[in-house]
């Protein structure tokens, strides 16, 4: 009796092999998928590495492994992060814009508590039309806040103008550089009264011009020029920071001088501004 021999099992496949060859197909997928929807080549792909993508997801589940899943969480958590990126720079943009506000706060703060001035602190929302030629900003402080027209207006480095309407939540300021802006003024040491007149830019070129009461006197250049103040402090009060005189030119024929004064506030860049509601009492 013949014996009959018994042929070998084929070596089965090994799974690293096939694992391999999945991962493969998998990053060949992914590359595919770059090039966008619709396009001959994805769709080409998608027809021949379907089944592949399959078998992975099949392969890699008991494993806990989930690759196309984990492309898209992937995706998903990239797109996250930009967001956040984007927030975070910025925050680191305008920090130096809350560092700056701030420090204006701050010598509000000091010059309102060294002249014993009840004041509400303001931020500049707006800013006039040029069609009316009028130079001025809007504040959101209105009413509510004890706002009312004809209230001096300060800027951390001195006089910025006087309100000249007021709704509940929002006030208008004419600016000192208003072309028809006239404000009382004292000049240097010794205090001569004069009147100072806007030029009407709000540039930082912008100038102020200065008519000295008395013919005989003759500011210098660096005197420093402050508010003469009205009745009652209304609607300036006295003793503000305007600017200092920056050229003098003479007449001596007219018996006159042209003074020009560089104003202290920078109108182009007007932030924080406080309204003076009134005058601390001693207690």
């Amino acid at each position: 009796m013949a014996r009959t021999r018994t042929r070998p099992d084929p070596e089965p496949r090994r799974p690293r092999t096939v694992l391999f060859v999945l991962l493969l197909a998998a990053v060949a997928l992914i590359s595919v998928d770059l090039s966008g929807a619709g396009s001959p080549a994805r769709t080409v792909a998608s027809t021949l590495l379907g089944p592949l993508e399959s078998g992975a997801h099949r392969l890699l589940s008991p494993f806990g492994i989930d690759s196309f899943a984990t492309r898209d969480a992937l995706r998903d958590e990239n797109a996250a992060l930009e967001e956040e990126n984007a927030r975070l720079r910025g925050l680191v943009a305008s920090s130096g814009v809350d560092r700056t506000r701030l420090a204006e706060y701050d010598r509000l703060a000091r010059y309102a508590d060294a002249a014993g001035l009840e004041t509400v602190t303001a931020h500049v929302v707006g800013l006039g039309s040029a069609q009316s030629f009028r130079r001025t900003v809007t504040l959101d402080a209105g009413t509510a806040r004890g706002v009312r027209k004809d209230m001096t207006v300060l800027g951390p480095d001195g006089l910025v103008g006087r309100v000249v309407s007021a709704t509940r939540t929002n006030a208008v300021v004419l600016l000192l550089v208003d072309a028809d802006s006239v404000v009382g003024a004292r000049v240097g040491g010794d205090h001569e009264l004069g009147m100072v007149r806007g030029d009407g830019s709000l540039s930082g070129s912008g100038r102020l011009t200065l008519d000295v009461l008395d013919r005989q006197v003759v500011p210098k250049e660096g005197d420093t020029i402050v508010a003469w103040g009205s009745r009652d402090g209304v609607p300036y009060i006295a003793g503000v920071p305007i600017g200092r005189v920056e050229k003098v030119v003479e007449s001596p024929r007219d018996e006159t001088a042209e003074v020009t004064v560089a104003p202290f506030v920078d109108f182009s860049a007007l932030d924080a501004v406080s309204v003076v509601v009134g005058a601390r009492t001693g207690s």
